[in-house]
């Protein structure tokens, strides 16, 4: 089969300065992609700015004979998702890739995480998100065509003790995905979640040291750029990565159980003597929308 290329594609990568965004936006231009390199170059936390990040990037991708633009704008606002999108338009004419990895962190405790510390993580994943994926999607619906990453986290999918400012923000992508690719797919844009696992600033103390080269950033960048190619048609799907292992993780519904008549008052007694089959997820189902879920209150709604 043919190598997967993305000659005349252009990709934006939030966060790109550093780290897995950095490794995205190398590979891509490997493959014939112009990049836009967005990096704020602030510190894990947040703080800070610098324009190096973004700078040393466009430097590698130029010395390897491709094409490529920095950008310094924060994700959190909407005049800097604005300038991020139109920094490609005006580079190069067009926008058909976006990853949005841009991320901080501001760890703690929920009893001592302040509400900076919750507004901050949400500004940067969740409303970065947002700010920068509703101008690409504007060029892209007249365009008719893209693929947009969004990029979760393990800690949102699963959980991960001291992170609930960042796992909500993480869950919420997922929430946006759902959404959107319902809006968005007449127009050829997939948009897919990844949580991918990998040793970086943001990860290095919590991974053992030993782990570093076995997590490496560039072991989770196949599948993105894959998800990112125009023979993928799949869209609406979360995938987690690491250490060269993916697989495809879900949010199912089991069968549950229903009880009443969709007429009578249903006693608390009932939920409790039928809770054994109401948190069985034996032969869950995934679903592509939330009106899928009626399906389960059909035998309750249907005419008589």
């Amino acid at each position: 089969m043919a190598d997967i290329r993305f000659d005349g594609r252009v990709a934006v990568v939030t966060g790109a300065g550093a780290g897995i965004g950095r490794i995205y936006a190398l590979e891509l231009a490997k493959r014939g992609a112009k990049i836009v390199v967005n990096d704020l170059g602030v510190a894990r936390d947040g703080s800070g700015s610098s324009r190096s990040a973004a700078e040393v990037v466009v430097e590698e991708i130029k010395k390897m004979g491709g094409k490529a633009v920095a950008n310094y704008d924060s994700v959190s606002t909407m005049e800097g998702g604005k300038n991020i999108i139109k920094a490609g338009l005006d580079a190069f004419g067009r926008i058909d890739i976006l990853i949005n990895n841009a991320g901080i962190l501001r760890d703690k405790t929920f009893h001592k995480m302040t509400e900076d510390d919750w507004d901050m993580v949400i500004s940067v994943h969740l409303k970065g998100a947002f700010c920068v994926t509703q101008p690409a999607i504007a060029y892209m619906r007249e365009a008719g065509y893209g693929r947009i990453i969004f990029t979760s986290s393990t800690s949102g999918l699963y959980g991960n003790f001291g992170q609930v400012n960042y796992a909500a923000a993480k869950m919420g992508l997922v929430g946006m995905m759902n959404a959107l690719k319902l809006e968005v797919a007449k127009y050829d844009i997939m948009i897919n979640t990844i949580a991918p696992n990998a040793w970086s600033r943001m990860t290095q103390d919590i991974f053992p040291p030993e782990f570093e080269q076995r997590m490496a950033p560039q072991f989770n960048s196949p599948l993105v750029l894959y998800l990112c190619a125009e023979e993928c048609k799949h869209t609406g799907m979360i995938f987690v990565s690491g250490a060269g292992w993916f697989g495809r993780t879900a949010l199912v519904s089991g069968n549950g159980v229903c009880t009443g008549n969709a007429s009578r008052e249903i006693a608390v007694e009932e939920v409790r003597d039928n809770f054994d089959k109401i948190i069985s997820i034996e032969g869950a189902t995934m679903h592509n929308s939330g009106a899928e879920i009626f399906q389960y209150m059909t035998p309750l709604l249907s005419p008589k």
